[in-house]
């Protein structure tokens, strides 16, 4: 049963029908040609596919379609401004934090979203905030490194 739902993708305003069991990555991957968002496990246990739904993380390879009609989604490439990237991406750039770059955009989603709250955190805290998503290319260091430079130089 087809569903019209409206939301925002990246500050643009979309009208799209979708199936009942349609999920959101799907939409942003193959209807709206997002493709920064990443289809990883399909069970929502590594991130790859994290997109922001009204600010906050969420796994789009279990999130259905419909669910988000209203409301306002970040994918990766929403985060640039007039060509440049975010602060958050220039600190995983800066850090070398991007490995095979697989996982990188479900990261840096998780981060800033951590990094919209007004809060300090310590290492441990940012780890527990990015622990819902996997990298399998390295370490977790220079992760944890790029988002605690943005988290001091720009917030």
């Amino acid at each position: 049963m087809l569903k019209e739902i409206s939301f925002q993708i990246n500050g643009k305003q979309e009208i799209l029908k979708v199936e009942s069991g349609e999920l959101l990555l799907d939409v942003l991957r193959d209807r709206l040609k997002l493709t920064g968002v990443k289809r990883g496990c399909s069970v929502g246990e590594c991130g790859a596919c994290t997109v922001l739904v009204d600010g906050m993380p969420v796994d789009s390879c279990i999130y259905l379609a419909f669910w988000a009609d209203g409301k306002d989604i970040v994918t990766v490439e929403g985060l640039a401004e007039d060509g440049n990237v975010s602060a958050m991406q220039q600190s995983f750039i800066d850090e070398g934090a991007i490995q095979c770059g697989f996982c990188t955009p479900g990261f840096v989603l998780s981060a800033t979203a951590l990094a919209s709250k007004v809060k300090t955190y310590s290492r441990d805290e940012i780890r527990l905030a990015l622990s819902g998503n996997l990298c399998r290319c390295t370490g977790y260091k220079k992760i944890v490194d790029a988002v605690e430079k943005d988290l001091k130089e720009n917030r």
